[in-house]
């Protein structure tokens, strides 16, 4: 019982000094010369440090090791950390981070169908408009348009109030990706074990669902390629796989993705190292802008073209122009000194 008390001071003592200095298990594995695993079963208490690296842990840290391993040691002055002197230290309980977990994972497949439905809501639209032409009195060219409308909009309206509803259980908890976190003991051990028990599956969605983003156009082509006569409706239907083979994609890299960064949240590493919180702060108002600006161009370049099948591109060439722009956003501010 004494050694499982010890283990988990040490490996409380470790996150919390490695999270003051704003290091990730990367960094901080680098500066012992050791695995990022290592570091992890340490954090995580699967395992117990060397006593040379207790030392150097001690040295890297500037504390005694009487700190590390004794609960009722004396609290280090505190050094020079990455934390913005504006930023509140937001206390996270046991109970408050499986809360936030348990919500999270339960948010994240409702947020990705609504995602999902937003890609697949003008399908409706592109068959009912194919349909029209082959039945031609019996559909009228009017009566498939307005149909097609109506169901992309209920579509998008039901995707829209999934946002709503999730966003408002997850309210709470979003200060928690912006500022710094001091969690109790137990918190980073158990988030840890779960991470890893859920990172095959994460590794699995995350190729899956890229893979069907990249396969999506291959029906498109081989239809073109296999039919020498532009076939419509053969079009129209490709088109509508390729939307639903973006959508499963997109799906799966939401899903994932959302519950992955709750851990990332709870043990600050990832895009939510102190570092990166603090550039997410400065950086907020960009990114608002930007997506907004993104959005309302790819809804008036698909409703002004009815190209639903080429204007999905502009989420992915978005999405690395964004990063582009963040860093130069980030390089005009250190420049500045901001």
């Amino acid at each position: 019982m004494r050694f499982e008390c010890t283990d988990m001071i040490l490996a409380e003592k470790i996150v919390k000094l490695r999270k003051q200095q704003g290091w990730s298990q990367e960094e901080l594995a680098a500066r012992l010369e050791v695995s990022r695993q290592s570091v992890s079963k340490w954090e995580s208490m699967a395992s117990m440090p060397d006593l040379d690296k207790i030392i150097n842990l001690s040295q890297i840290f500037g504390v005694s090791t009487d700190y590390l391993l004794n609960e009722d040691a004396e609290e280090p002055a505190p050094g020079e950390l990455s934390v913005d002197v504006d930023a509140a230290i937001c206390s996270v309980s046991l109970d408050e981070a499986n809360s936030y977990l348990d919500q999270v994972s339960n948010s994240a497949w409702k947020i990705a169908s609504g995602v999902a439905m937003c890609i697949l809501c003008p399908v409706p639209l592109i068959l009912l408009s194919a349909l029209s032409e082959q039945l031609g009195s019996t559909l009228t060219e009017d009566m498939a348009s307005g149909l097609g409308v109506g169901a992309l909009l209920v579509l998008v309206a039901a995707a829209v109030a999934i946002f709503i509803l999730e966003s408002l259980h997850l309210e709470k908890y979003e200060h928690w990706e912006k500022d710094p976190l001091e969690t109790a003991y137990g918190v980073a051990g158990i988030t840890e074990r779960k991470r890893e028990a859920y990172e095959p599956y994460w590794h699995r969605s995350l190729v899956l669902g890229v893979t069907c983003c990249i396969l999506a156009v291959v029906p498109l082509i081989l239809a073109a390629g296999f039919f020498q006569e532009e076939n419509e409706m053969l079009i129209t239907l490709m088109t509508a796989l390729l939307l639903s083979f973006v959508a499963a994609g997109t799906f799966l890299l939401v899903r994932s993705g959302m519950i992955w960064d709750s851990f990332q949240v709870l043990l600050e590493e990832g895009d939510y190292t102190l570092e990166k919180k603090q550039r997410s702060r400065k950086n907020h108002s960009v990114t608002v802008i930007y997506w907004s600006l993104t959005t309302a161009l790819y809804l008036a370049w698909s409703f002004a073209t009815l190209n639903w099948e080429r204007t999905w591109i502009i989420w992915p060439v978005a999405g690395v122009l964004y990063f582009a722009i963040e860093e130069i956003s980030n390089c005009i501010r250190d420049r500045k000194g901001c």
